[in-house]
């Protein structure tokens, strides 16, 4: 009885062995665990500088421009032209990167036009001037005000640029006047206007629209337009 006792035992404890680890047990049926990653969102979509690309939304290209270093904006109230220095009160005059080499793009604002940003540059496809336009076409005239964005304009004068240019807003630097702040980049300038939640980008190779601006038809003077 003692010897049967014994084997009874050490079967049991061989089946048990079996029935738990190593690859002789049973599978289990339920099958490995599946593990659920925490979900991720997706970056901000941008140009291969860093700068916002034109899907991204009104929101990134705020936080974008405002991680620019701030640029003291007294230095940036002054104009220049064949060696004679204009105040401009609270006007603001600045030159920026066009994102062509050796590119740039100059900016004023004019308390006549409500402050409104001016921007004139050399685009590498510019628009072709309207049909019957009269005057002399400016393709690479922008001006942005937060509710209107227009490229393009028939002058016949300098306009706001009279008193010449202002002083460089370096790459990586922002600037902020009225509604509305600036940043730099190598790519193109980079403005928001906060009364509106309208953005835009003016570079050499294109003007692009952020936020509530969406293509209107232009009026006869203007190649494209944007609004609100």
């Amino acid at each position: 009885m003692r010897i049967a006792g014994l084997i009874a035992v050490s079967a049991l404890v061989a089946a048990c062995s079996q029935s738990v680890g190593g690859q002789a047990g049973s599978p289990d049926p339920a099958g490995p665990t599946a593990t659920t990653s925490p979900p991720t969102s997706s970056p901000a979509p941008t140009t291969p500088s860093g700068a916002p690309a034109a899907s991204s939304s009104i929101d990134d290209v705020v936080d974008w421009i405002e991680g620019g270093a701030p640029a003291d904006a007294a230095s940036f109230h002054v104009a220049f032209r064949d060696g004679v220095t204009t105040r401009l009160g609270d006007d603001i005059a600045f030159v920026a990167a066009s994102g062509a080499p050796h590119g740039t793009t100059q900016c004023v604002t004019a308390a006549a036009a409500d402050g409104a940003l001016t921007c004139l540059l050399d685009l590498t496809s510019p628009p072709p001037a309207p049909a019957q336009a009269e005057g002399m076409w400016k393709p690479g005239w922008v001006e942005f005000s937060g509710t209107a964005l227009s490229v393009g304009a028939l002058r016949g004068d300098p306009g706001p640029f009279g008193n010449g240019t202002g002083a460089e807003l370096g790459t990586g630097r922002s600037l902020t006047f009225g509604d509305n702040r600036c940043r730099s980049d190598d790519t193109g300038l980079y403005c928001v206007n906060y009364a509106h939640r309208a953005a835009v980008r003016i570079a050499a190779d294109g003007v692009v629209p952020f936020g509530c601006l969406a293509e209107a038809a232009p009026p006869p003077e203007t190649a494209v337009l944007f609004r609100c």
